[in-house]
C-alpha cells in the first residue's frame, strides 16, 4: 500500500493516478492466476490419438501421454465428448471434432494429416484392390495373416523386383508346406492415397500366391477400420 496525503488542490489528483496505477497490476494478477489454475491456457502444439475404447482414449499431448475419459478435463484442457472403437470426439477450447484412431491433431484444429484408402469387399468375402509395387501396377488382396507383403516369382519378375539377385533366399511357411523365398525390400508400396516406402516383402517360387498379398509389413504402419462391406485404410 501507498500512503498518500491529500489537500485540498492536490488530492484528486492523487486518487486519480492511484486508481490507474492499479488498474494494469489487477490486470497481470488476474492473468497470472487464471494461467495458475488452467493449464490450457498455455499453449498445446501437438495432440495424436493412440488407443480408443468405449468412453475413453489415450493420446499424446507434446508428448506426454493422457488417458481422458468422458467428461473429465485433462490437465491442458482437454475434454473427451465421446469415445468407441473407431473415433473420439475432442473438446479444445470450446471447439469440437471427430479424429479416427491415429489422427494427429494441431492445436487449431486444422483437418487430420491422413491419407485414405477404400478397399471393398468382393463376391468371394475379400478385400482386393488394385496398388502399385514401385510404380507398376498389381493386384492386391488384403491378408492380415501374411506376415508380409508376399507375391509369387511371376509378379516379381513382371514388377521388375530382382529377388535373386538382390534378396535373401529364406523357407516360407504354406498351406501346402515349405517353399523356397525370397527376402526382399520394396522401394514403395502404394494402395489408394496411401504410399510407404521400404516395406519389406516375400516372393515365393512358383505361381502361388495369385494375388499380392498386402500383409502386416504394409498394414501394421497404418489404421484399418472394417465397416463389413467396406475396409478403410488410413495412414498414421
Amino acid at each position: 500500500k501507498l500512503r498518500m496525503r491529500t489537500d485540498a488542490t492536490g488530492g484528486r489528483n492523487c486518487r486519480t493516478l492511484w486508481v490507474e496505477m492499479k488498474k494494469p497490476l489487477l490486470t497481470l494478477c488476474l492473468v497470472l492466476g487464471l494461467l495458475s489454475l488452467h493449464p490450457a491456457l498455455l499453449a498445446v502444439e501437438r495432440i495424436r490419438v493412440m488407443a480408443l475404447f468405449p468412453n475413453k482414449a489415450m493420446v499424446t499431448v507434446d508428448g506426454t501421454n493422457r488417458l481422458l475419459a468422458v467428461g473429465s478435463p485433462s490437465p491442458e484442457g482437454l475434454l473427451l465428448i465421446a469415445a468407441d472403437s473407431q473415433e473420439a470426439v475432442i473438446e479444445l477450447d470450446g471447439r469440437q471434432q471427430s479424429y479416427p484412431l491415429g489422427s494427429h491433431i494441431q492445436t487449431n484444429f486444422a483437418s487430420p494429416e491422413s491419407l485414405e484408402a477404400r478397399i471393398w469387399r468382393n463376391d468371394s468375402g475379400s478385400y482386393t484392390t488394385v496398388g502399385s509395387i514401385n510404380g507398376r501396377t498389381a493386384k492386391m488382396l488384403v491378408d492380415t495373416g501374411a506376415t508380409s507383403v508376399s507375391m509369387n516369382a511371376v509378379q516379381a519378375r513382371r514388377l521388375g523386383i530382382r529377388y535373386r539377385s538382390e534378396g535373401k533366399e529364406v523357407a516360407v511357411n504354406t498351406v501346402a508346406g515349405k517353399v523356397r523365398g525370397y527376402a526382399v525390400k520394396l522401394d514403395r508400396v502404394r494402395v489408394g492415397r496411401i504410399e510407404l516406402k521400404d516395406i519389406d516383402a516375400i516372393v515365393i517360387d512358383g505361381e502361388n500366391p495369385p494375388d499380392v498379398l498386402l500383409g502386416m509389413t504394409f498394414l501394421n504402419q497404418v489404421t484399418m477400420r472394417n465397416q463389413g462391406e467396406l475396409l478403410t485404410l488410413r495412414s498414421r
